[in-house]
């Protein structure tokens, strides 16, 4: 069942809810109740249960609630891999505070657009909750004040208490930009203005202190924990999506302690323009892989992955494969075999997904969760 879930939400792209999966002891029921983040006499609902890895997500009155501020970004950064990573990483990330066997998922109810939008624009005159800094008005890339903070997204974790929900946690991801992508005048040439790691890291440990303390003045948020989690933005013309890495929890009060470091790595394979591979074992085994498929099954457009890795540790790899094939039957032999091939060269005990369409969309999907031996695989039919 929780690959069938797994299927559906590539297909469908539902990211929001890829969050979304297991709550022990619920299941579909309803109650009319109260919490802190519904209004009165509403009727809430779970949407199932799994293992207890994944989070089920809270539906009011039979709804899924959405974020209005999600997916709000400067628009000087237009990489869309990064909206994806900088989701699914916080959720991630908040299953150490939250457990998904005791919480459920909600997207951020507290943030509106409105805030949202002041927050990630510049400080001003007219606008002194801007958390980038003041325009000063240079235009070279060394001597402007660059935008730093690029998009923010919160995500709202409940306790099952009894016939209700009340909220238990918050969870924020504030994305900051290592290259502020800009032009001089509106339509003109693209400059760019590179950002430190040590800048990175002030500025966002500053921007999450001020956040916090605005957080803590809204009504329900004044005890509850606060996760803070750093983002790095991939550049615009990258090919994976950006890293965490700085972690923080604020239990109570308008103090952030301390920070985690938060060592995260991604890259695409096979590697280009000379780039030196992070794992030469997880390159060469993807490299057999791919070499394998392809001399048999030769009309393949082109075959890469995404590897992302915690420390010097994979830990997950998507392959994408673009064929020209057509015929049903060619497909499903050629899903078989590419099972086959990644389960004897590609990395054990890893998660790993493998999609395989054609221009005229997905042909198959295989997935393996970390510590399973075997893929699950399906094909899409025709009719």
């Amino acid at each position: 069942m929780q690959k069938l879930t797994l299927l559906a939400i590539t297909l469908v792209g539902m990211l929001s809810l890829a969050a979304c999966g297991s709550l022990q002891n619920s299941g579909l029921t309803t109650s009319n109740t109260t919490s802190n983040t519904t209004s009165n006499s509403s009727s809430y609902q779970v949407t199932g249960t799994t293992d207890g890895t994944q989070y089920s997500a809270l539906l009011t009155d039979g709804k899924y609630k959405v974020s209005a501020a999600r997916g709000l970004l400067n628009d000087t950064n237009a990489n869309s891999l990064n909206v994806s990573s900088l989701e699914s990483g916080l959720t991630t990330l908040s299953k150490d505070q939250f457990s998904p066997k005791k919480y459920a998922f909600q997207e951020g109810q507290y943030i509106s657009r409105t805030t949202a939008n002041s927050w990630l624009a510049r400080s001003s005159k007219s606008n002194s909750e801007g958390l980038n800094p003041v325009d000063n008005g240079k235009t070279e890339p060394t001597e402007r004040n660059p935008i730093y903070l690029q998009d923010i997204l919160e995500q709202d974790y409940l306790l099952h208490n009894g016939s209700s929900y009340e909220l238990g946690g918050v969870s924020i991801a504030l994305g900051i930009n290592a290259v502020d992508s800009y032009r001089k005048v509106q339509y003109g040439a693209v400059f760019k203005t590179t950002i430190s790691k040590t800048t990175r890291e002030q500025q966002g440990k500053s921007m999450a202190e001020k956040i916090l303390t605005r957080l803590r003045k809204k009504k329900g948020l004044e005890n509850v924990p606060i996760v803070f989690a750093l983002y790095e933005q991939a550049d615009s013309d990258s090919l994976v999506g950006g890293t965490y890495f700085a972690q923080a929890v604020s239990k109570s009060g308008t103090n952030i302690d301390s920070w985690t470091t938060i060592d995260q790595k991604n890259s695409v394979l096979p590697v280009i323009n000379n780039e030196k591979a992070i794992n030469d074992g997880d390159s060469e085994s993807f490299d057999n892989f791919k070499s394998h498929i392809q001399s048999f099954f030769p009309n393949l457009s082109g075959v890469t992955a995404q590897v992302q890795y915690q420390g010097n540790q994979l830990s997950g790899m998507k392959i994408k494969v673009t064929t020209q094939f057509f015929g049903e039957n060619e497909i499903r032999s050629f899903t078989q075999y590419t099972e086959t091939a990644a389960t004897r060269y590609l990395p054990a005990n890893v998660p790993i997904e493998i999609t395989i369409s054609s221009v005229e969309g997905m042909q198959a999907f295989l997935n393996r969760d970390s510590g399973e031996k075997d893929f699950y695989t399906h094909v899409f039919s025709s009719y």
